[in-house]
């Protein structure tokens, strides 16, 4: 695996941990090295389960320092990246789990929400689309991916107003399904786990394609249409600065 991200396969459930040494921050390496580990996981696999070892962090989300540099290709690339992997788990034939024990800024904030099961620790940390606090308007394919998730007066506060919430309010809002004690969320994961070896494994992929295919559908007119050099030069003039924070 690349480094940043590893991979674990035990009992037919695939375990991805994110672990940069940091904050786990999604520069389009370390969305590459996700990718590769839900490519393993795919042909391996029949449960996923994406989860963090820092601690305190999920992830910070997409590496701001690349907005700032001014470079619009390297950021076009992290976002499409990030975008992609986004829809891809939307449509993945396994289930899977997306485990927050910490803060998830947009991008580790979309990885969940695609999520099929978003289990969550109590705690200080938060989750949400906060861009238009740093300048930047939310991606359209990450609203469509939202709107699937995420309750509409929550959405719009969070999409709009760039408020984060914690894990109790992240539940009630729709961006987590369970949220437990941090002491009790490996107890938890093994229940969701022994849960999902019962369900019918075809039919959960077949049920999940038919369910979405509309917010796919419009995540993928969204990357399309929005994520192309000439569209995102045209959104960076019409912003102010990112402002990365010290």
């Amino acid at each position: 695996m690349p480094e940043g991200v590893t991979y674990e396969l035990n009992d037919c459930v695939a375990r991805i941990v994110l672990d940069d040494g940091k904050v786990n921050v999604m520069s389009a390496a370390m969305l590459g090295g996700i990718g590769a580990a839900f490519d393993r996981a795919e042909k391996e696999a029949e449960i996923v389960v994406l989860r963090s070892a820092r601690p305190g962090i999920f992830s910070a989300g997409f590496d701001l320092k690349v907005f700032a540099s001014g470079d619009a290709a390297k950021s076009l690339e992290m976002v499409r990246v990030g975008a992609e992997l986004a829809l891809r788990l939307m449509a993945f034939p396994h289930p899977t789990i997306g485990v927050m024990e910490g803060h998830a800024f947009p991008m580790g904030t979309f990885l969940l929400l695609a999520c099929d099961v978003r289990l969550g620790a109590r705690g200080p940390h938060r989750m949400g689309l906060n861009e238009v606090a740093i300048g930047i308007a939310p991606p359209s394919f990450a609203i469509e991916l939202a709107r699937s998730r995420v309750h509409p007066a929550w959405l719009s506060r969070t999409a709009t107003l760039g408020e984060m919430y914690k894990p109790d309010e992240a539940q009630t809002a729709g961006f987590l399904d369970r949220v437990v004690a941090p002491e009790a969320i490996d107890d938890a994961l093994e229940e969701i786990i022994a849960v999902l070896r019962a369900i019918h494994k075809p039919s959960h992929a077949i049920a999940k394609k038919r369910l979405r295919q509309p917010t796919m559908d419009a995540m993928r007119a969204a990357i399309d249409r929005e994520l192309t050099m000439a569209a995102y030069e045209a959104s960076n003039r019409a912003r102010s600065a990112v402002a990365v924070p010290a």
